[in-house]
C-alpha cells in the first residue's frame, strides 16, 4: 500500500494533481466509531463493524476527489497501474464512496474464493477478502472469537490456492487435507502458520518485500492540510 500510494502521488504530481487522504488505516475502536456513525446516521456512507473493512489491514484509503485534478475515469486507469481499485461499480464522483479506493492484493483471492462460492459463511465475498487482509496484520476479528491463529491460518491457505471450505476459525477435515498436503499433518498450530505464511511471502513477494527507503521517506512528507485530511506529494 505504500508503494502504491508513493506512485500514485508521483503520477498525480506529473501531472499537477495531488494525493489527499481522509482517511487510511483504523484501528479496531476507530472501525467501531465509523460504524457507530454511519448507524446513528451522523455520516451517510456505510461503514461495516470492526472485522468488516479494508480499512482495518491498512488496504484502504479514502482521497479528495477535487485534489486528483481529473476526472474519476481517468484516476481509475491511473490507479489500476499501481494495482489499486475502487469500491464503486462505475466512475460516478456522485456515489458514495466514489473515493474509496483499495489495494487488496492477494487477498482478492479470498474474495473470488467466496465469489465461486467454495465457502459460504460471510455476508458476502468482499467482507470474507477484508478479514483476511485483517487477520494477516494480527488485528482481532471478533467473527472468529478465541480462534485468531486458526482463522490467519485458514485465510493463507485459502489465499494460497487451497479449497477448505469456510473461513471459520475450525480447523476441519478439509484444512487438515490441506496441510497434510504441505507435510504439515500433526505440526502445532504455530508451526503450519509459520509455514504457510513463508508459502504465501514466496507467491506474493510484492506484498512483503522491503519498502525502499526512497518510498518511505514520500510518507514522511505527509503533511496535515486540516483536521482528519493529509497530503502526500510526491
Amino acid at each position: 500500500m505504500t508503494t502504491a500510494m508513493a506512485g500514485i502521488a508521483a503520477d498525480l504530481s506529473a501531472l499537477t494533481g495531488r494525493l489527499v487522504l481522509s482517511d487510511l488505516f483504523r484501528t479496531y475502536d476507530m472501525q467501531m466509531q465509523a460504524h457507530l456513525d454511519y448507524v446513528n446516521k451522523k455520516k451517510r456512507a456505510f461503514s461495516p463493524p470492526p472485522g468488516g473493512s479494508f480499512h482495518e489491514g491498512g488496504r484502504a484509503m479514502d482521497l479528495s476527489l477535487p485534489a486528483l485534478k481529473m476526472s474519476l475515469d481517468d484516476f481509475w486507469v491511473l490507479a489500476k497501474k499501481h494495482n489499486v481499485v475502487p469500491i464503486i461499480s462505475q466512475p460516478n464522483s456522485s456515489l458514495d464512496e466514489a473515493w474509496h479506493f483499495e489495494c487488496r492484493g492477494s487477498h482478492q483471492v479470498v474474495i473470488d474464493y467466496y465469489r465461486n462460492r467454495a465457502g459460504s459463511n460471510f455476508k458476502s465475498p468482499y467482507a470474507a477478502g477484508a478479514a483476511s487482509a485483517i487477520l494477516a496484520i494480527g488485528v482481532r476479528v471478533d467473527q472468529f472469537g478465541s480462534a485468531q491463529k486458526e482463522a490467519q491460518l485458514q485465510a493463507a491457505l485459502i489465499r494460497c490456492g487451497h479449497e477448505i471450505g469456510n473461513l471459520d476459525g475450525a480447523i476441519g477435515v478439509l484444512t487438515r487435507a490441506a496441510l497434510t498436503s504441505l507435510g504439515l499433518a500433526g505440526a502445532t498450530l504455530d508451526d503450519a502458520l509459520a509455514h504457510v505464511e513463508d508459502i504465501a511471502q514466496k507467491a506474493f513477494r510484492g506484498e512483503y518485500k522491503v519498502v525502499d527507503q526512497s518510498i518511505l521517506a514520500l510518507t514522511e512528507q505527509l503533511e496535515i492540510k486540516s483536521p482528519g485530511h493529509v497530503v502526500l506529494d510526491a
